[in-house]
């Protein structure tokens, strides 16, 4: 795939799921919102029944005993008669049309019956009759009279107390009670708690009605106000509809149980969220992983195109040799040319067999029997491979054996080529004459082999990355070295099989040092 495409479909996919877990952000606070708004409509609903239902039977308490009294005919203290005469002459009609209306107001006085801080109550009853009489101007001329077909009287009588006068009158008289002789907190409770219930909200509470901003003695226990919590409503209305005490309820549990009706969705929304989050990371890792994989495919492919080819070729000339009529007699050159094509089959041997043994150590195929060994042993036996190498290139290898304890549970042969893939290592990454020295120390219940060159170094990521399997430091020429990668990815696995541990300490152009660490057995 085109890198910038791969990076184009990253860039999109990750807007995507950036834009996917922003809405879902946004619909849950959202509905956090219209749950929270859901909730004070519904308490302040709660607040309003119980403040109606407080005055309701309050002003019940006060009426109805009125009422029996008047009931029981009780005389009034003092009346009096107010009549509005209107008297009209319709000209069309010849008719003279009189209107008579009286009011009859009378006056109570009773002791008072409820705790209102009066001995007594004064109160008016009025009586409304309404009188329409229609004469005929021919009927005037004696005394005026009227007979029945030519008369209308509408009568109405006012038997009930006017509800609007009355509620005025009480309004005043009950104003001047204090709060805490009107309503009791476990009424308030009592009407509050049934509502709440029926509004489904059934967690604790906390009450209490304030007369100007200072609380009376009507609240609950724990009661505190706050204004970004409190809800409110008004309570006691006076006559203009308007009143200086509240009733004030908090609820000390209101965001646990407001989130408690959107965690269901707000957990599964988490868990899909974070489900997919997962999937397109490890999505995009593997993309990576295999792009990565794909390139670095490509470069061990070349690589071992590139070490085939070498030995391929040798083989075929010393061949075409030794096929050379003038060659094939020769029995000195044609030993040594079999000598050439042995060792190229060799080579190309052990570049084979090296992949199989890193196949193999992956799938866990690889038996490695252990047995005790000497360190300095299996350093000078793997000296013997590479000393010739170096003397050739006219460097050295120097031994600096330190360490006292030596012995180690280990595979030979395994070991014995992990100490020529480090010292091969240095002998390739040497511009220069290889320079190498070995040393040796005990670390407490371990063994400490420093293999240190003086060759070109290497930088702080290629050091990460140098015991990757296929990893090979980039440079203008990829054939400048021989090699495909795989022989410290072998050393890597190798030691760690033996419970041991390497690092690698290295600078740019001043050379680098393997370090090795493997437990002594006594």
């Amino acid at each position: 795939m085109n890198k910038k495409l791969f990076v184009l479909l990253v860039v999109l996919m990750t807007l995507s799921l950036i834009g996917i877990i922003f809405v879902q952000s946004y619909y849950i606070n959202n509905t956090f919102k219209n749950e929270q708004d859901q909730f004070t409509f519904k308490v302040k609903k709660a607040l309003s029944y119980t403040s109606n239902e407080i005055e309701e039977r309050e002003y019940q308490g006060y009426v109805r005993p009125l009422e029996k009294l008047m009931a029981q005919g009780i005389q009034p203290d003092s009346t009096s008669i107010r009549e509005l005469i209107v008297q009209r002459q319709n000209i069309n009609s010849d008719e003279l049309i009189i209107y008579k209306n009286g009011i009859l107001e009378e006056n109570f006085k009773i002791p008072s019956f409820i705790d209102i801080g009066l001995d007594s109550v004064n109160f008016s009853r009025f009586t409304n009759r309404t009188e329409t009489k229609v004469y005929n101007n021919s009927d005037l001329d004696g005394n005026l009279s009227m007979s029945p077909e030519n008369a209308v009287v509408n009568v109405f009588k006012m038997d009930k107390l006017q509800k609007e006068t009355f509620e005025s009158h009480y309004r005043q008289q009950i104003n001047s009670t204090p709060i805490h002789d009107r309503v009791t907190p476990e009424q308030i409770s009592k009407l509050l708690s049934k509502k709440l219930k029926e509004e489904d909200i059934d967690i604790g509470y906390e009450f209490a009605i304030y007369d100007k901003d200072l609380g009376t003695k009507v609240q609950s226990d724990n009661f505190e106000l706050d204004r970004n919590l409190t809800i409110g409503v008004p309570i006691f209305l006076d006559n203009n509809g308007e009143s200086d005490l509240r009733l004030y309820v908090n609820f000390p549990e209101r965001k646990k149980f407001i989130l408690s009706s959107i965690i269901g969705m707000s957990l599964l929304s988490f868990i899909f969220t974070t489900i997919i989050i997962i999937a397109y990371s490890s999505a995009i890792y593997q993309l990576i992983k295999q792009r990565k994989i794909s390139q670095i495919k490509t470069d061990f492919i070349n690589n071992m195109t590139h070490e085939f080819k070498t030995p391929i070729a040798t083989i075929n000339l010393a061949l075409d040799a030794i096929r050379n009529p003038k060659i094939i007699g020769d029995e000195t050159k044609v030993k040594r040319y079999l000598t050439m094509i042995k060792e190229e089959n060799k080579r190309m041997h052990a570049q084979v067999e090296n992949v199989l043994r890193i196949s193999k150590l992956e799938k866990n195929e690889l038996n490695i029997s252990k047995e005790r060994v000497k360190m300095h042993e299996l350093i000078e036996d793997a000296l013997t491979h590479v000393e010739l190498i170096v003397e050739d290139s006219k460097g050295y290898v120097q031994t600096h054996f330190n360490a006292a304890k030596t012995s180690v549970l280990a595979n030979e042969t395994h070991f014995t080529n992990v100490l020529v893939n480090v010292l091969d290592n240095a002998i390739k990454y040497s511009n220069d004459a290889p320079k190498i020295d070995v040393y040796t120390e005990n670390a407490g219940n371990n063994i400490i082999v420093r293999i240190k060159d003086q060759g070109n170094g290497m930088s702080k990521s290629v050091q990460k990355r140098v015991f990757e399997k296929f990893y090979r430091e980039h440079t203008g020429d990829v054939h400048n070295v021989k090699g495909h990668g795989l022989g410290l990815a072998y050393v890597k696995r190798i030691i760690d099989d033996h419970n041991g541990h390497i690092t690698v300490e290295s600078e740019k152009g001043k050379g680098s040092t393997f370090i090795i660490k493997l437990p002594l057995i006594s």
